[in-house]
């Protein structure tokens, strides 16, 4: 059967991502942060829109007004929360209970937040006229994250590279692109021999097994990623090496500490070209065959409420 091959690329420059940020921080400072929810969506269009497969952009359709009505909701969250502690403190007599409670209802915050930002950002995002879509369920996902949490803190941190394998499969077994569903086959014991290995090499080697250890994990990262639709699939594969790793790790940390942050854009972007030059996908499925089967219909709630806890979007 015919093999396809496709490869990403990043096309944006540093200069322009500065100066988006610049003005950016300046809009954010006038407005007392106001300006946050359209910082962020001129940021995603712009990153989108310079990542490419097979020379065919992404785009990120969400807009400000969707992320401020998200960003207000998950303020409004949490300062729900703290109002709740303050009651069981004050209003109840039990101030050593109190200031726990937003803490305490973190393990139920995460996964609601993890799920709503999958199901919008998954939602704006587009490649040649066809949508991403996430089809995971709350409960669900909530049900998981709290035994995951659960059996972490018992094991003493050993049950984590499980709970992380655990969190990457469903999330990508829920994420389609069009008619095309992701498939996760990340093992937890494999990830954790990865993890123990490479903390144990590093120390010993003073830190220089490091990047050895970077190149590890992401290879394992992509290589158990594949894209299915009915009985043809696309696998992705890592070709990134050890010296690549140090140059990218090196070259930003220098650039950030030799003009205290301000290539900080700069560094954003040989990132994003670092990951998609040694991300290759191959396999028996084109592409073009991919069909629209997703709708839009989603909040931006989630996505802030991980902006809040600083989750990040990719587990």
């Amino acid at each position: 059967m015919e093999q396809n091959t496709y490869r990403l690329s990043y096309l944006g420059k540093g200069i322009d991502l500065f100066k988006i940020q610049i003005v950016n921080f300046i809009l954010n400072a006038i407005t007392l942060g106001i300006y946050y929810p359209w910082a962020k969506a001129k940021k995603l269009q712009y990153l989108y829109s310079t990542t490419t497969i097979d020379g065919h952009p992404f785009a990120f359709t969400g807009t400000g007004k969707e992320m401020f009505k998200g960003f207000i909701r998950a303020v409004l969250l949490f300062i729900a929360l703290i109002g709740v502690g303050l009651y069981i403190s004050i209003g109840l007599h039990m101030s050593q209970f109190g200031p726990l409670f937003p803490y305490l209802a973190l393990p139920f915050i995460i996964p609601i937040a993890i799920h709503g930002a999958y199901k919008y950002r998954m939602a704006k995002t587009v490649w040649k006229g066809i949508r991403f879509g996430y089809t995971g369920d709350r409960k669900e996902l909530m049900l998981l994250f709290i035994k995951g949490l659960f059996l972490t803190i018992i094991t003493l941190g050993i049950y984590g590279a499980w709970f992380q394998m655990d969190l990457r499969k469903y999330i990508f077994q829920n994420i389609k692109v069009g008619d095309a569903a992701f498939k996760y086959h990340g093992d937890g014991g494999k990830y954790f021999s990865i993890i123990i290995v490479g903390y144990l090499l590093t120390i010993l080697t003073l830190g220089i097994y490091g990047f050895w250890w970077q190149k590890k994990l992401f290879d394992y990262f992509v290589n158990n990623l594949e894209l299915v639709k009915d009985d043809k699939k696309i696998n992705f594969y890592s070709i990134a090496t050890v010296g690549g790793f140090f140059e990218l790790v090196v070259l930003n940390l220098l650039l950030i500490v030799f003009t205290v942050g301000i290539a900080f854009p700069w560094t954003i972007v040989r990132t994003m070209k670092f990951f998609t030059d040694n991300i290759v996908l191959e396999g028996e499925m084109s592409l073009d065959e991919l069909q629209q089967s997703q709708s839009d219909f989603s909040n931006a709630t989630g996505d802030d409420i991980t902006d809040i806890l600083d989750l990040g979007i990719v587990i």
